[in-house]
């Protein structure tokens, strides 16, 4: 095997798009910033309990292990960084008010996630801790869908989902609480003949209620029809209650609902959500609320969105080259000030080393320092 090849699906980010990344995370940090979010860097790898703490069995199967050669204690690299944020809100800041943090970093995975996706994503998010009200719920909501905004996306559509509801269903079913992960698994799927052989022994009301997920989805109208075809329970009446009230925050005109629609359903403690755009079979973005405090001694009410800056920057096409200016090479002092002084200017100057020619995807040098009459002037290149 050639020494050049990288893993399966590893890979290197040319100039080109390395630009459009960079670009698109100083523009969606500064955003966070202007919302009063705070940029926390965690280590890239922890400890496997704190990395793992809170957090499903999904990112389990997802961490790289290895043993750490000071310690002997098992190490893991990050596959996620929500809990990490978390770790530091809860046991470092320790603060008693609502904190907003923001963060960006690679993240690893040992399996991809999704069709034609990166085992090592770039992630960026922003969480809330501290504000159980649906107003933080609304903020994250609004400021993801800022994000896409920035990055020039403008048809985005909304998915809501509630982990409540299914946790409610078979909250009064044994039968159906031992198959928990199974059930997940099929309504994610919406594999109604699976749903209908494993519900066999539930309760008539669970088994009606398990079947129905599937087919509520939809525009915000479905929630209506959730109201009449669910269990009329107090906790269930409040999720959808909350759904609605969050459809309407954003805007019903881009918004969907589906009860089926449980990614997370492990590690999420209320309202969920994902977008999706054209052009993607994944969700580009998802977040939810959740509660890995108390992993880390302080339960913290919890919630925030993150997505791939890899995979929003394929979206967006290819920016235009930067003008830039050629300048010889030479130690020449007349020349060294006019490099200088044209950068300091905010232009790119590319001195070309003796016997080479300048090759570069992101600058186009339509313009070239050159002597004339003794002095060192820009001049247009036809």
């Amino acid at each position: 095997m050639p020494n050049w090849l990288l893993p399966e699906n590893i890979a290197d980010v040319l100039p080109s798009e390395a630009r459009k990344i960079e670009d698109l995370r100083r523009l969606i940090l500064d955003n966070f910033r202007l919302y009063g979010y705070e940029l926390v860097m965690p280590p890239m790898l922890e400890y496997l309990e704190s990395l793992l703490a809170g957090a499903g069995q999904d990112t389990d199967l997802r961490t790289f292990k290895l043993v750490d050669q000071l310690s002997g204690r098992t190490l893991g690299i990050r596959a996620d960084m929500t809990t990490q944020v978390a770790r530091i809100d809860a046991h470092l800041l320790n603060r008693e008010s609502v904190t907003r943090l923001c963060y960006v970093g690679s993240v690893l995975h040992t399996r991809q996630i999704g069709l034609h996706a990166t085992r090592e994503p770039l992630q960026i998010g922003a969480e809330i801790y501290g504000h159980l009200g649906l107003e933080a719920d609304a903020e994250i909501q609004e400021l993801a869908l800022a994000t896409l905004a920035l990055a020039g996306i403008s048809q985005v559509r909304l998915d809501l989902c509630h982990v409540g509801i299914l946790r409610t269903i078979i909250g009064g079913d044994d039968a159906a609480k031992l198959d928990e992960t199974e059930l997940v698994a099929l309504l994610e799927a919406k594999d109604v003949p699976g749903l209908r052989t494993i519900s066999v022994d539930y309760k008539a009301e669970t088994r009606a209620a398990l079947l129905a997920l599937p087919g509520l989805y939809g525009d915000a109208g479905v929630l209506q029809q959730a109201r009449q075809l669910l269990p009329a329970l107090p906790a269930i009446a409040k999720a959808l209650d909350e759904l609605e009230t969050l459809a309407e925050a954003a805007g019903k005109d881009c918004v969907t609902v589906d009860l089926a629609d449980l990614r997370g359903y492990h590690y999420e403690s209320g309202l969920i959500f994902a977008a999706y755009v054209p052009g993607l079979p994944n969700a580009i973005l998802r977040g939810g609320r959740y509660d890995v405090g108390a992993a880390f001694g302080r339960s913290r009410p919890a919630t925030g969105f993150s997505m791939d800056l890899r995979e929003l920057a394929r979206l967006i096409p290819v920016a235009t080259r930067k003008r830039a200016i050629h300048a010889p090479w030479g130690i020449e002092a007349g020349l060294k000030e006019k490099i200088v002084e044209l950068r300091k200017a905010g232009e790119v100057v590319i001195q070309s080393l003796p016997g080479h020619e300048n090759d570069q995807d992101e600058f186009d040098c339509d313009r070239a320092v050159v002597l004339e009459n003794g002095n060192w002037i820009i001049k247009n290149l036809d």
